[in-house]
Formats: structure tokens, sequence, C-alpha cells
């Protein structure tokens, strides 16, 4: 429960994010107001899905109607962050009890881990939002997003066990090196545990990004016109800096598959043709939900069927 309340708040504080950031605007001033006629929204009126649900969707001045997107935007971030909550709490039962196999390190590791995919959440709920919208997919969200993913990866580091997430380059003939006077020393460690990690996770958001950076590229070479903005490339860079890379490459293809479908529903339609512009962005922030949630499992299935 309390971490619902929790999120209900981000989730309220974000959808002054979506208004404002694709506007230019500061979030933090003006006080929040009504679209319609500009009266500043008293307190009682902002209270988080509860003060939407007692107006009826209404403004309280104006009586215009208050978009969906509002209570959705709040509700979503809130299931998002007591589902988080509550791995946390698992988390912190297990170290409480001893229960667990694992070290108290990996616990916390663990806890870092669901830390970030509770702040992803709110990114990806604002970034699809926004570029359905307006079709933009702002700086303040994927590039600050990209650099808090890195910050809890480089916390992430601090707790590895000595050893551990370190890559050896062969482990039944190892590489000796000595100096005179030194003990001999294994030299068969290519990357230690913090290095792996780190160094890692770079390369994952150089590759994810990268990759739809080359689609770009290429379908401008053979189209001559973008198709493809430099915000996705940015979004996709962000999910990897999260997850890692094969999680981003799933959610590039739920994103790119949902979109197809969507592309042709709207040409079955005849509201769309060739030429239409989709906010690919959107799409590919909702795969990134679902490969923050299933991915291992989804990723670790395809796997099995390889083999």
């Amino acid at each position: 429960m309390i971490g619902f309340l929790l999120g209900l708040l981000f989730g309220s504080f974000l959808n002054v994010c979506i208004s404002r950031i694709p506007k230019g605007e500061s979030i933090a001033k003006p006080r929040s107001r009504c679209p319609e006629c500009g009266v500043p929204i008293l307190w009682y009126d902002n209270i988080p899905l509860l003060s939407w649900l007692l107006l009826r969707g209404r403004c309280r001045n104006c009586k215009q109607r208050i978009p969906w997107r509002y209570p959705l935007v709040e509700l979503s971030v809130g299931l998002w962050f007591m589902f988080s909550a509550g791995q946390l709490a698992y988390l912190f039962e297990l170290a409480q009890n001893g229960t667990s196999h694992l070290s108290d390190s990996s616990l916390i590791m663990l806890g870092v881990v669901q830390i970030g995919i509770a702040i992803l959440g709110v990114l990806l709920i604002g970034l699809i939002v926004m570029d359905w919208q307006t079709h933009l997919l702002p700086n303040a969200f994927t590039l600050l997003g990209i650099a808090i993913a890195l910050f809890l990866v480089c916390t992430q580091a601090i707790f590895l066990s000595p050893g551990e997430g370190q890559i050896v380059l062969n482990t039944t003939h190892q590489l000796r090196l000595s100096s005179p006077g030194s003990f001999t020393a294994k030299g068969n460690v290519f990357l230690t545990g913090t290095e792996a990690l780190i160094w890692g996770r770079v390369v994952a958001i150089v590759g994810a990004g990268g990759l739809l950076l080359l689609i770009r590229w290429l379908y401008k070479l053979v189209r001559h016109r973008e198709g493809l903005g430099l915000g996705d490339v940015k979004l996709i860079a962000m999910i990897a800096a999260f997850l890692g890379f094969w999680p981003a490459i799933l959610a590039l293809f739920i994103g790119v598959l949902s979109a197809t479908a969507y592309a042709l529903l709207l040409l079955a339609r005849g509201r769309a043709n060739r030429l239409t512009r989709l906010p690919l962005g959107s799409f590919l922030a909702a795969g990134g939900l679902v490969a923050a949630q299933f991915g291992t499992r989804i990723i670790a299935i395809y796997t099995t069927m390889l083999r």
C-alpha cells in the first residue's frame, strides 16, 4: 500500500512533466492550473486519483472535462511502484530471516536493481504519453535516465563480493605474472567484477543505441528521408542502460512488432498511409516495460528453445 501511495505521488508529478517539458516550460512554476480556464488548482483538488474521482473528472471552476490521461498515469505509476515495493519487501524479508542462499551484498544488489526498475517505469510511462501526444522524446527523460542507470550500476558494483562477476581468460591454463622479489600471481583475470559490470553496461548502451542508429542511417540511405528520430535511439539506449543489451533488444522487437500491427490496423481502416508518422517511441517504451518485468524469463525461454 505504501508503494502504491508513493507511486500516486510520483504519477501526479509525472503528469506535470508530461504537460510542461515538451513545451519547454518549468516544472516548478507556476502552480498547477486548469488548462481550459487557467484557474489555479486548489490543494484538495490536486490529490492524486482521489480528486479526479470526487470531481467526476471535471474542473471545479469551468466544469470542463479533465482528460483521462491524468488518472491513468497516476494509477499506472501507483501499480508499478506497488509491484516494485513488493519485490523490495520480499528481499528485505529474506535478509531479515536469513533464509536466502544469497549473501547480504547480493540481496542489496537485487534491491538496487528493483529501485532501478521502479525509476525506469516512471520514465517509460512518461515517454509513452509524451511521444503519443507530441512525437517528442525529451532529453530530460532519456539522457537523464541513462545517467541515473549508470549511477545505479556503479552502486551495484560497490557491493560485489571479491571475485564475483569477474571474467577469466582461461580456467585450465592459467597465465602467471611475476616480478623479482614478489610472489607468483595468477594472471588469468581479464576483467574484475566491477569492470565487467560497469563497462558491460556501457557497451550495452553503445550497442543498442548504435544498432538503432545504423537502422536509421540505412533507412535514410534507401528512402532519402528521415524515418527514425534520434529520440528513439536515445530511448533504446536508456532501456539498455537500466536492463542490459538483450532486454533492450527484446524491447525493440516488441516495440517494432506492436507498432507494425498498429500501422496495419490504421491502414485497414483507412486512417493512415505509407507516409503517416507513428509514435514509435511509445511502442518502444511499452516494450521496455514488458522487458523490465518479464524480459529475463522470456529470454531464458527463447535461449532454451535454441539449445
